[in-house]
């Protein structure tokens, strides 16, 4: 038989005729259709993970409200499960636990606006002050754009007078153009406390339920893994809540020596703010420096900026390790982008929500085998696997 470049005629038993392929072709024949195949995988991936943060900014307000609601949840699972070893009914456990927690909110929340509202009230007082220490700032700026502008342009030059019109804000402009928003926060606000109380009602069904998903061989797992997931979300809100409370009461006798108008209400945000990580220190000092600038020298503002910064580096770096550290055992570096894309995604509530959702990824890494080297990469460095 001819050859035919570089295959061979062959007749089959049925006389059909069929070439004979090269071994070289069809092998890259193969490897264009596995590199084919892998570009779809890819594809899909990119195209599903552009989907699912779709999602997630969609129903922000939604998985916000029920995220905050559970993490409210593990944290009143204690006193609810107290009340039932007393033989109280679950459903009047919850009920009692979840109507005291909203009492008590709402009386902060009342004292925290009368406190506010006098504050801003009194503000005046100091505008004398602040108004001075602006003017020295602008009084510079304006001679350096004096002289930069004197180098550039020629003598005769003749400048325009820019107009700038400004229309006085208003409590009625600002709710006009923010009402869409401000209406979403109070429907999600109104919906946590039931979400609490069927959170807490049903606690041991979903539980028992969410473990059902899986096969019977990885329900163990699948139990443990909740079980961590409880532990850690627990420990973590109880932490955050008993080191801003040590910080805010350290602050406030600070700013109580200093003098600081409010201390009291001014030490309480600040020690709470200062918890969030990285971004913490820049919001906690605001309100004392607001707050100080009537009645602090440049001595008085350098002791709070010492205490403040001094105090969040000693908790985060000291404390917050030792206490949660174990139980999460995150790097810096995996924190950091979980707070700066969820903060990108749900704003200030990402930052908030970041670190849970972040450790609860983790412990779930640590439990599936194709998943440890993940887990690997968000741990700590010290971690051994």
């Amino acid at each position: 038989m001819p050859e035919l470049g570089s295959a061979e005629i062959r007749v089959s038993q049925t006389g059909e005729v069929r070439p004979d392929v090269n071994p070289a072709d069809a092998e890259e024949q193969e490897q264009i259709l596995h590199s084919s195949m892998r570009i779809g995988t890819v594809s899909q991936i990119v195209v599903a993970v552009i989907a699912v943060i779709g999602l997630l900014y969609l129903l922000k307000v939604v998985l916000v409200t029920v995220l905050v609601a559970l993490l409210i949840a593990y944290v009143l699972e204690p006193p609810v499960s107290w009340l039932d070893l007393l033989r109280v009914p679950r459903w009047m456990g919850a009920l009692i636990v979840v109507t005291l927690t909203v009492v008590l909110s709402l009386g902060v929340l009342y004292f925290s606006y009368n406190s506010a509202s006098t504050f801003i009230s009194q503000l005046p007082q100091y505008s004398a002050t602040l108004r001075q220490k602006l003017g020295k700032f602008r009084l510079r700026a304006s001679k350096l754009e004096n002289q930069a502008r004197s180098i550039v342009e020629p003598p005769n030059s003749k400048q325009a007078i820019p107009v700038r019109v400004e229309q006085p804000p208003g409590i009625t402009q600002a709710i006009s153009e923010n009402g869409g928003t401000i209406l979403e926060a109070m429907l999600a606000i109104g919906f946590v406390p039931f979400l609490v109380y069927f959170m807490l009602l049903s606690k041991d069904h979903f539980h028992v339920a969410t473990v059902r998903f899986f096969p019977r061989e990885h329900r163990l797992i699948a139990h443990r893994t909740v079980g961590s997931i409880s532990s850690m979300i627990r420990e973590y809100v109880v932490a955050n809540a008993v080191l801003g409370l040590l910080n805010a009461l350290i602050l406030t006798v600070v700013f109580w020596f200093l003098g600081i108008p409010y201390f009291y209400f001014i030490g309480i945000i600040s020690g709470f703010v200062s918890m969030i990580p990285y971004l913490g220190v820049f919001l906690a000092l605001l309100p004392p420096i607001a707050s100080g600038l009537g009645v602090l020298h440049n001595s008085g503002m350098l002791a709070v900026l010492v205490t403040v910064v001094g105090l969040h580096v000693i908790t985060m770096n000291v404390f917050y390790p030792k206490i949660i550290g174990e139980r999460l055992q995150l790097n810096a570096l995996a924190v950091s982008v979980s707070l700066l894309f969820w903060a990108w995604l749900w704003g200030a509530w990402g930052l908030v929500l970041a670190i849970p959702i972040l450790g609860a990824v983790k412990i779930i890494c640590d439990h599936v085998d194709p998943l440890w080297k993940l887990g690997a990469w968000l741990g700590d460095s010290s971690e051994e696997h």
